[in-house]
């Protein structure tokens, strides 16, 4: 006897998003509480917080924090990476802050990173690196800037270094020996990774099944709904493992099927208590979000739920921009309203509005009045 076809449950745009924006914490005004230890929160519950060198506003790992802890203070990330040593810098599908008690599914990728041997010719002998970790082993920790035995070279690109140096450090840092124990601007600490976190044995590596089962629940936390994509963004050689626990958690009934308006053949998945009724939007919730931002970095996704194509337009020539250089998308409850291309002028002092676009055609007073005072807010937050 054929077996009844699974009835999917279809969910329009505006569900969609509410469930998206809870479980991003971009619903309530204050999800994490405030000081270090909902910095700490924050980035246990979002799996990653992401962080670029651009820094024409706050750089993104900062910008992303705050658009969730309003009292945000940067001072509350060193705590919790130098102090509390509760986050970690490790690569996802960029560099990014991670939960320290995550350690153990980034291992195997340090093991593989360090079974490349072809990777040494590009950045020195091992005999060179060797060396350096002796030395940090015998005098302490150290930055690029604390190396002054270098023979200089010409950069290879704009975010090359002059010293060869630098190269091992980072290659010391992807295989696991080195940690990044504290961060001023882009200038980075480097220290034993043991010696770090205090530990005599390190956590034992993560099985390539509890990776990813670790990238499915940490989607599921983060994004509410997923697809395939979402969870495995830029990282496609995970699908297959990541479709095989889906699979067995929607027999299971832990998982359930549903379609979204307008992508009703992309198969997406859902926890069923997400799926419950909740409040809408509140409207007067206004964050101005970081390109970088979790809610933003999938473009297509951001597309799909938001009807909004986000372009990262600093890296096109001026004559095709059209939001303009550093695009800030503007979200007011559930819809984005507006980009804002903005500059921190520190010198002056200013939040300088390069352009402003008002995606909605005739928007109300009361929301330039909200949108104003978040941008006021926003501005305070600039120049702390």
């Amino acid at each position: 006897m054929a077996t009844r076809p699974r009835k999917i449950l279809t969910l329009d745009k505006a569900e969609a998003r509410r469930i998206w924006l809870k479980a991003q914490k971009l619903d309530t005004r204050e999800p994490f509480g405030s000081g270090p230890a909902a910095t700490a929160a924050a980035v246990a519950h979002l799996g990653y917080v992401q962080i670029d060198t651009i820094n024409v506003v706050e750089r993104c790992h900062h910008h992303i924090l705050y658009s969730r802890i309003p009292d945000y203070r940067r001072d509350d990330l060193a705590q919790a990476q130098s102090q509390d040593k509760s986050v970690f810098e490790y690569w996802t599908h960029a560099l990014s802050y991670v939960p320290t008690a995550d350690f153990r599914y980034f291992l195997p990728a340090m093991q593989a990173h360090r079974a490349e041997p072809k990777r040494w010719a590009s950045v020195g002998s091992r005999e060179e690196a060797r060396k350096l970790l002796r030395r940090i082993r015998k005098d302490g920790a150290l930055t690029i800037r604390d190396i002054d035995t270098d023979v200089l070279v010409e950069k290879a690109h704009l975010w090359a270094s002059k010293k060869p140096s630098k190269g091992l450090l980072e290659r010391a840092f992807y295989d696991g020996e080195l940690v990044i124990s504290a961060r001023s601007g882009m200038l980075k600490t480097y220290e034993l990774i043991d010696r770090h976190f205090g530990w005599e044995k390190q956590p034992a590596p993560a099985s390539e099944r509890q990776i990813a089962a670790y990238k499915l629940d940490r989607a599921l936390r983060a994004q509410g709904i997923v697809s395939l994509d979402s969870i495995c963004h830029l990282d496609a050689p995970s699908k297959k493992g990541v479709a095989a626990l889906i699979a067995g958690r929607v027999r299971r009934k832990e998982l359930v099927p549903v379609a979204i308006e307008g992508a009703e053949k992309t198969p997406h998945w859902a926890a069923p208590g997400v799926l419950e009724p909740s409040k809408p939007a509140d409207d007067s919730l206004i964050h101005i979000l970081s390109p970088f931002d979790p809610l933003v970095i999938q473009r297509k996704r951001l597309k799909l739920f938001f009807g909004y194509d986000h372009v990262f337009e600093a890296y096109l020539p001026k004559e095709k921009r059209v939001f303009g250089y550093f695009g800030l998308p503007v979200l007011a409850g559930d819809r984005i309203v507006a980009v804002a291309d903005l500059k921190t002028d520190r010198a002056a002092r200013k939040l300088l509005v390069q352009q402003w676009t008002w995606l909605e055609p005739e928007p109300s007073l009361e929301l330039k009045r909200q949108v104003d005072e978040e941008m006021q807010r926003f501005e305070r937050f600039q120049l702390a």
